[in-house]
């Protein structure tokens, strides 16, 4: 059962920013009297408040705004992008637990909610194990309904404020906390310094010796037949002259074009997750699917060379070729049971970015009725072979031991639910922002007959862009 929504639009017609926010703030004010003598039942009441407004960029909306968290989202094809900031509703879960669980908990959570009200948020990679202290604002679940975000969908540009009302709570302190925030938008960017500061040293966890040493004894473990693929990952830690806005790392991103998705949480100011990945996990509208096997890597040689180049070099790269196919059948194999029909590519294709490409194969897939909900999803799929390994439960196992660190959000399913739709990209490429330090992190994977040396060497790759960003001038 859905709780009680309402959709309130001040003027179908568009208003400049500064109108929309008063239009948006008359209409919660006219809601509260409205209102006044109705009872709240439980759960709760979702009333969006959205008003159209002129073309605007989200992000640099979001880089003006001083209400915590701020959450950005962009899908892959750019023509779904959200900044956010503030919460109406928030879905948390603090202690170590299995992914299984933590799925649960957000599908618990979600059940009976307004389609209308997206959540943004992430998960860990693994959420049995402790983030470390790096990863303290990042919980093994964490999901947020804003309290006002700029949207452009297509081309249609929202500016919305989402009121969670429950009896505990009352309209009125939902409406005073709505219009607290509305009063504190910043309308125009502010005059700033655009770069990020001095760079003073640059590690990497595990060192050269330290990765080979790993990806040795993971290739022991293919020879032995207990495992056929596993991804490891390297953390790079970068150490800033002083403290600065990890929003910066967007704002700056070389490539605005790319493939990527881009995610960004900061649920405090100076701690942010974020990460431009080229890898879908899933998007889930009802029962309908779609989901693809992205795996194997190649680089031009510089930015001037043809894309031709890698593409060909990944077509003719019998290493490359094998991985993928794990990752194409493995996910293929998962989603049959759980689906009434799965449509997945034959033919290999190449998503080509900026430098990099990447062999890719798309698929779509009708979920039975009992699989249509994000538990279920979120556990056939993740971790993808790409992220993890085959078989998925020896790859889960083998991985903290092999790595010295946490990947706390890093290759996890990051995005947006609401009740009955989602979509989720790889946190991959990605990077973790804790005042004047940058953890980034990237991996590659290994089947039988990789070399560890060349596999370092594409971690370097894969990291190249975040990297660009730090000698980057405004």
């Amino acid at each position: 059962m859905h709780e009680k929504h309402h959709i309130i639009i001040p003027f179908p017609d568009p208003l400049p920013v500064e109108q929309a926010v008063q239009a948006l703030k008359a209409s919660l004010l006219e809601y509260t009297t409205v209102t006044a003598d109705t009872p709240v039942e439980k759960p709760g009441t979702l009333a969006v408040f959205r008003q159209n407004i002129p073309a605007l960029d989200p992000l640099k909306w979001l880089s003006t705004q001083s209400l915590f968290p701020r959450i950005f989202w962009m899908n892959r094809e750019r023509d779904d992008m959200t900044a956010a900031i503030g919460a109406a509703d928030t879905i948390t879960h603090e202690e170590a637990a299995s992914n299984e669980e933590n799925f649960r908990r957000l599908g618990t959570a979600m059940a009976g909610k307004s389609p209308h009200a997206r959540y943004f948020g992430g998960f860990r990679f693994n959420s049995s194990e402790t983030g470390g202290p790096a990863w303290e604002a990042f919980p093994p679940l964490s999901f947020t309904l804003p309290l006002l975000q700029l949207s452009r969908e297509g081309s249609l540009h929202t500016l919305t404020c989402n009121l969670w009302i429950t009896a505990a709570d009352g309209t009125k302190a939902a409406v005073h906390r709505a219009i607290k925030a509305l009063d504190q938008l910043q309308s125009a960017p502010t005059q700033s310094d655009n770069e990020l500061p001095s760079l003073l040293s640059v590690t990497h966890n595990p060192t050269r010796d330290g990765w080979i040493n790993a990806c040795e004894t993971a290739l022991n473990a293919f020879a032995s037949g207990s495992m056929q693929k596993i991804m490891l990952a390297r953390q790079t830690v970068l150490e800033f002259t002083e403290a600065f806005c990890p929003l910066l790392f967007l704002q700056n991103y070389p490539y605005p074009e790319n493939t990527t998705y881009r995610f960004y949480f900061e649920p405090s100011p100076g701690q942010a997750f974020f990460s431009f990945t080229p890898e879908r996990l899933y998007r889930r509208s009802g029962r309908s699917l779609v989901t693809e096997a992205l795996a194997g890597t190649h680089s031009k040689k510089s930015e001037e060379q043809e894309d031709s180049y890698a593409r060909d070099a990944l077509l003719n790269s019998e290493k490359d070729i094998r991985e993928h196919r794990f990752v194409r059948d493995m996910i293929y194999d998962e989603l049959r049971p759980a689906c009434s029909s799965v449509d997945m590519e034959e033919e290999v294709r190449v998503l080509q970015l900026n430098r990099l490409a990447h062999l890719y194969n798309l698929c779509r897939a009708e979920l039975k009725e009992e699989f249509s909900n994000e538990p279920a999803v979120l556990s056939l799929m993740h971790p993808t072979p790409a992220v993890g390994g085959v078989p998925k439960k020896e790859a889960m196992r083998r991985i903290p031991d092999l790595e010295s660190f946490s990947r706390g959000w890093y290759a996890a399913p990051a995005g947006w639910v609401s009740s009955n739709s989602a979509e989720f990209c790889v946190g991959i490429r990605s990077a973790l922002v804790n005042g004047r330090t940058a953890y980034l992190y990237s991996g590659a994977g290994l089947v039988k007959g990789s070399d560890p040396a060349a596999e370092w060497d594409e971690v370097e790759q894969k990291i190249g862009d975040l990297m660009s960003i730090t000698r980057q001038k405004a």
